[in-house]
């Protein structure tokens, strides 16, 4: 299904890399970190909850191996190993002193208060694993996962703040999150929403409710966050999942995932929007209500009726995700997740039309569909950030067999181009994180 790279040069590439990469990072940083010793990357703040730990950290190794050219692959499964081995550990030490936690509530008795100190002891687990896997590389690392031909791009637009996050899972996992009044909301779910997933025990016998559940705890955890930051931002969602031969997708709010199978759009959801009369009745009978203004609004503030966040807006902007699964036949050619800055403009039916077009254009390679797509909204007028992630389920040259038969020049270039999605596939049978 996926387009690619053959394995044999997959593999042979993979296996050339990591010798170098071991190489080059324990040349870097010959001996764990001391604590004179600056961090070489960014803290997330100096407070964490218990269950924050884990995605925080896997976020600060992958944005710190994947800055080194760490392959994508590897890069997960050092970071799983060393966070797998911390998890195992005591970490009372970063926390609160016992008798600062006398009068504080049961939920702010988990919180890590040292997080310096604590992603500096991560770096460290890193660092061990790095010098035995110098000597040698588990099986279980060795072998690189399946690439899929991902093309992602995102503007900012006329926004002071680029509100969007995007991100994507190795093989399995792919996601938009469209932020609004502030960053923090739309970072958040991009790093927690997987890893809730990953926990949750129905992911192998029902993977939708676990997307569900992953939104659900995902925005119980960023409302605890924003009440003790003071945070007032929000993100709607959307995510793919790839599962054997089956799609699962879920949503919250109005960002959309569609799935286009033999040139043919197929509509996999309902975004939720405040003037849909589901929607307005739930508000409503929660005691607020929808009003028409420049556009239809929750309590005539938000102009979405489901997001994570937005702490001043529960209950009538719900938390609660939606959810739908496909069975996959290899007929597919490709997903398009995309936030309401590209769908407000480019509707559904146009999608096709403009893929084939660039596709065309470009003699097969679908590497830069998204920016294509992305330009075509922003021309149209769009005024809101804008993202855009197609999936190609198919090499895309396979799409264009009917037009580009007795073409020459249209079939040459295919080659084996791939955009790595960089983490791990989302599987609890291996503790993975996403």
């Amino acid at each position: 299904m996926a387009s690619g790279a053959p394995q044999n040069s997959s593999q042979m590439a993979h296996d050339s890399e990591v010798p170098g990469f071991l190489d080059a990072v324990l040349q870097d940083f010959p001996a764990p970190l001391s604590l004179e010793s600056p961090l070489p990357w960014k803290v997330p703040g100096t407070v964490l909850s218990q269950d924050e730990v884990e995605a925080e950290l896997t976020e600060l190794a992958m944005g710190f191996l994947g800055s080194r050219n760490a392959p994508p692959s590897f890069a997960a499964a050092m970071t799983h190993e060393a966070i797998s081995q911390m998890l195992q550990t005591d970490l009372s030490e970063f926390r609160r002193l016992p008798e600062q936690e006398e009068e504080e509530e049961e939920e702010e008795k988990a919180l890590v208060t040292h997080a310096k100190s604590l992603a500096r002891s991560f770096f460290n687990w890193l660092w061990e694993v790095w010098s035995r896997w110098q000597k040698q590389v588990p099986l279980t690392a060795q072998a690189p996962q399946r690439q899929w031909l991902v093309s992602i791009h995102a503007i900012r637009n006329t926004r002071r703040k680029m509100e969007d996050r995007h991100d994507s899972v190795h093989r399995a996992y792919f996601a938009v999150f469209d932020g609004h009044g502030g960053v923090d909301a739309a970072r958040y779910a991009s790093v927690h929403v997987h890893t809730n997933a990953a926990h949750q025990p129905e992911l192998l016998t029902d993977p939708a409710a676990a997307l569900k559940e992953a939104f659900r705890r995902t925005d119980e955890m960023f409302l605890q966050k924003a009440k003790r930051e003071r945070l007032q931002s929000g993100t709607t969602g959307v995510c793919a999942l790839i599962a054997g031969a089956a799609l699962h997708v879920a949503w919250l709010g109005d960002s959309q995932v569609i799935l286009v199978q033999q040139g043919q759009v197929v509509k996999l959801m309902e975004p939720h929007k405040p003037e849909r009369q589901d929607e307005k009745a739930r508000i409503e009978r929660l005691g607020g209500f929808v009003s028409l203004m420049d556009c239809w609004r929750v309590n005539g503030t938000l102009a979405v009726s489901r997001a994570i966040g937005d702490v001043f807006q529960k209950p009538y902007v719900s938390g609660e995700a939606d959810a739908a699964s496909r069975e996959l036949t290899g007929s597919e050619d490709y997903l398009l997740l995309a936030c309401d800055g590209f769908f407000d403009v480019v509707p559904h039916h146009e999608v096709t039309g403009l893929v084939r077009g660039h596709l065309l254009k470009h003699k097969g390679s679908g590497m830069r569909v998204a920016e294509e797509l992305v330009a075509v909204a922003r021309d149209r007028g769009s005024h809101d950030n804008i993202t855009v992630m197609v999936v190609f389920l198919r090499d895309p040259l396979e799409l264009l067999e009917g037009e580009v038969q007795g073409t020459g020049d249209a079939q040459a270039d295919v080659g084996s181009q791939n955009l790595s999605t960089g983490l791990s596939e989302l599987e609890i049978s291996t503790s993975q994180r996403s």
